[in-house]
């Protein structure tokens, strides 16, 4: 059994995920992401798809994007 590095559980199913070049343990996908996934700069959520960037900044859709004033971005139709 591993344990997960988000929760501290110990879980005969847990995982690894490598990340640029470091191996990260989870015990669920919720703790994968909660850990690795960027979260949006103007409401939190962790982005999980697409997600919109623009100069390294990380939204998770347009309308977050435009309401810190980046405006020229679209979601994907």
């Amino acid at each position: 059994m591993a344990k997960c590095e988000t929760c501290g559980n110990n879980y005969d199913k847990s995982f690894e995920v490598v990340m640029q070049g470091q191996t990260h343990v989870f015990d669920s996908f919720e703790c994968a992401i909660f850990a690795l996934a960027p979260a949006c700069e103007r409401c939190g959520v962790r982005v999980m798809g697409h997600g919109v960037e623009k100069n390294g900044r990380i939204f998770c859709c347009s309308h977050c994007a435009e309401e810190v004033g980046i405006t020229e971005l679209r979601d994907r139709a």
